[in-house]
């Protein structure tokens, strides 16, 4: 790949958040992006260009209501060619968990009373829920779960999980609480051997690096568009030729215009404009990274992500020696990064002190994280941990840095239980 022998440049990456900058926001190390990540200026230039001049209803042929649609389609259009997708197999919309839900209402059309659906125990309620509330219907809701004790889901599992009535398996790329990547490709080979659909989750995997939803051969995947730099929305990819058969939910005028029949009342119109500025900024690190150097969309998304991953690898694993260390510090998932196996979100308890506690004493130091069971409850449920108190998670992405690290790990090191 162009970025072997390549690191990434922080000092740049940090200059492109007003974030770190700003008197309140730059004063913390920020452990809490599996939470909401900052967005870089380019997105807030979008989202000011738009409210201030083009603030109008999109698609007319006056030039303010043009530019607003032209903007919201080539926002639509860059995303879809940054994950390898076709512009009509993306739908935006509010929210990963509203996107999951009007799937799954559309997708019950296509099951019958005893027909199998396969949800972990690993993943984030929104993938989980929505899929599940299908029992209502006669559907058959089948758990694959996590090993107690290393948080992890096993492919020879879910073998035994699948027979000839499943038709759907809803599972995490990466989950938000044990930090793991799971092998979606590898498992969406095996469900589709039983002619089955596989819903990918990829809400704590994109901001890590966008996938290739072409290579990985999901039907459906989703991430939120706000853990990736980008505002509070949703996106949900769909093989168009499974979009097509499912019933629209949205405005009866609408039947057939796919990818609309499943984003009813449409996108937030500035939000969806502002995504050009994630465009930007991902293209603007390639552009300094590899001067000179042509690429297509996805071309400069695969190097960018390669220069992501050697970085976070290089800051996660210091953080996960040291938890190592400590016979008091409870981790949940793997002990060290290899072979992007792990995201750099980490998750542990400590012995004789809560979570709460133990959060709190963090934030004291300086250090911006929290405690909860952040909506994979179940997960924590599995593994014994009291879902009200749940983990502390630090979680980080491209923009943290070695100092960062530096100083949690001494703030660690004053806190015992």
């Amino acid at each position: 790949m162009l970025s072997n022998n390549i690191s990434l440049d922080v000092d740049y990456v940090k200059a492109q958040f007003p974030a770190f900058s700003d008197p309140k926001s730059s004063k913390w190390s920020f452990f809490e992006n599996a939470g909401g990540s900052y967005v870089p200026t380019n997105v807030i230039e979008h989202l000011n260009h738009f409210m201030t001049s083009t603030k109008v209803q999109p698609y007319a042929e006056f030039d303010t209501s043009a530019i607003a649609g032209d903007n919201m389609d080539q926002a639509t259009k860059l995303f879809a060619e940054m994950i390898n997708a076709k512009t009509d197999e993306i739908i935006i919309g509010g929210s990963t968990t509203m996107n999951m839900y009007v799937l799954s209402n559309a997708m019950s059309s296509l099951l019958k009373p005893g027909d199998e659906v396969i949800v972990t125990n690993q993943d984030h309620e929104a993938n989980v829920g929505a899929w599940r509330r299908l029992a209502k219907h006669g559907m058959i809701i089948k758990e694959w779960q996590i090993n107690p004790e290393t948080a992890e889901l096993n492919i020879n599992d879910l073998k035994v999980l699948l027979s000839e009535k499943t038709r759907i398996v809803a599972v995490t790329h990466c989950s938000n609480i044990v930090g793991s990547i799971n092998d979606l490709k590898s498992i969406a080979k095996l469900v589709h051997e039983y002619d089955a659909y596989i819903v990918g989750d990829g809400v704590s995997y994109a901001p890590h690096g966008f996938p290739d939803v072409k290579d990985l051969d999901v039907d459906f995947y989703a991430f939120s568009l706000y853990k990736t730099f980008g505002p509070h929305l949703g996106l949900l990819y769909g093989k168009k030729e499974i979009l097509r058969k499912l019933p629209n939910q949205n405005h009866e005028f609408l039947e057939g215009d796919v990818p609309y029949t499943l984003n009813p009342g449409g996108p937030n119109h500035e939000e969806l404009s502002c995504l050009i500025g994630v465009y930007e900024y991902f293209n603007n690190l390639y552009l300094h990274h590899f001067p000179g150097q042509d690429a297509s969309t996805r071309g400069k998304i695969e190097a960018v992500n390669e220069l992501i991953a050697k970085h976070e690898m290089e800051i996660a694993n210091p953080l996960l020696d040291y938890i190592n260390t400590r016979d008091d510090i409870n981790l949940i998932g793997k002990t060290n990064i290899s072979n992007k196996d792990r995201a750099p979100t980490i998750a542990f308890t400590m012995n004789n002190k809560s979570s709460n506690e133990l959060s709190s004493d963090l934030v004291q130091q300086g250090i911006a994280t929290r405690n909860d069971n952040f909506y994979a409850w179940r997960c924590l449920k599995a593994l014994g941990i009291d879902t009200d108190d749940g983990v502390v998670r630090t979680s980080m992405v491209h923009y943290n840095t070695h100092e960062d690290v530096k100083k949690l790990i001494e703030a660690l090191k004053d806190i015992r239980g």
